[in-house]
């Protein structure tokens, strides 16, 4: 009877081991998280916010191997490094691009090395605009072009107006953007279908912003927990676009399987007003401010002159200026990530990347 004892008091001591482990992507750590912490080999649970932490496999061979040997680089428009990111930091055929502290992107080698330093200079330009008399008027020639992606021009903007390596395009009257000089052609045509943004000469704290348009069928940004302090973040969905998912599974645009929802696109209410979703970048704020926040906008141009969209801001982007508001909207192009081809699969034409479907 003891040894019967004794051998279920052990078995019981196993049953109490065996937990599942917790998938690639998945999350294993944060506040109030009460999972399973242990991640299934070869991941190991790594820490991204006291919200978040994630199952990731630690690539080393991209620490101990040198730049001249064959390490796994990321291609392009993947991400690159930032914050606790331990993937490879190297690119294919493009260069490893500062966005953020928490994000750093491969793209076109075309724009690379004036990307990080534009970045730089123009943070620090904002921080302390006095500063920026003191360079050489010989170097501004050299050093000022707006890079890859950058603003380059519009209505009340005072920064440089040439690109590096790329071409000023006017999408419209505030906002023009350094696009490829191959893309010059088709994304000035594209111009037609973005509008300025919301403005008024009235005094109601309304300031003067600008529209562009993109689907890229990505995860949004807000849609990771601990983004913001909301109530739940971001709704995303399986490879069908309706079926909810864990906020914990990683983009289709980066190798997971979360995309975004069919249903998050722009709806009318009357004929002059409509509630939609958008991705954002609001001057003096942060994404703590504007995820999950609602905006509402009232164009000044175009044929939707004075009509008024109330929009929910569901991501951001590095590429967008001061109070611009890129619209989520099926067929509006889909910028520097392209989930939809992954969402997708097949021969399906998006149109332009930047303007979309004409």
């Amino acid at each position: 009877m003891l040894k019967f004892i004794l051998i279920l008091l052990i078995e019981l001591l196993n049953i109490a081991k065996i937990i599942p482990c917790v998938p690639e992507y998945g999350q294993c750590d944060g506040f109030d998280y009460r999972g399973p912490t242990d991640c299934c080999p070869p991941s190991e649970c790594q820490f991204n916010n006291l919200w978040y932490s994630q199952c990731l496999t630690i690539q080393t061979e991209s620490t101990t191997l040198s730049s001249s040997s064959s390490t796994i680089c990321q291609s392009v428009y993947s991400q690159c490094d930032g914050e606790n990111w331990l993937g490879a930091t190297c690119c294919i055929d493009s260069t490893c691009t500062f966005v953020d502290p928490y994000y750093s992107q491969c793209l076109p080698t075309s724009s690379s090395s004036s990307s990080t330093d534009s970045t730089s200079s123009s943070s620090s330009s904002s921080e302390s605009s006095s500063t920026s008399s003191i360079l050489p008027s010989s170097t501004s020639s050299e050093n000022r072009c707006s890079a890859l992606w950058k603003q380059c021009g519009g209505i009340g903007w005072t920064d440089s107006t040439c690109c590096d390596q790329s071409t000023c395009i006017v999408v419209n009257p505030y906002y023009s953007q350094c696009l490829p000089s191959g893309e010059s052609s088709s994304s000035s045509s594209s111009s037609s279908s973005t509008f300025s943004a919301a403005t008024s000469s009235t005094n109601d704290g309304r300031q003067a912003g600008v529209t562009t348009l993109y689907w890229d069928c990505c995860k949004a940004s807000c849609a990771w927990s601990g983004k913001a302090s909301v109530t739940s973040p971001v709704r995303t969905c399986a490879q069908d676009g309706i079926t909810s998912v864990a906020p914990n599974i990683q983009s289709g645009c980066t190798g997971g399987t979360a995309y975004m929802c069919n249903d998050q696109q722009p709806w009318s209410v009357s004929s002059t007003l409509s509630y939609g979703f958008a991705a954002a970048h609001i001057s003096g704020q942060s994404e703590t401010d504007w995820c999950c926040a609602c905006y509402s906008l009232i164009f000044t141009s175009g044929p939707v002159i004075d009509k008024e969209l109330i929009v929910q801001v569901t991501n951001t982007s590095g590429d967008l200026g001061d109070n611009h508001f890129d619209l989520q909207i099926p067929g509006g192009g889909v910028g520097i990530f392209d989930g939809c081809s992954s969402e997708y699969p097949g021969s399906y034409s998006w149109g332009q990347r930047y303007g979309g479907v004409s």
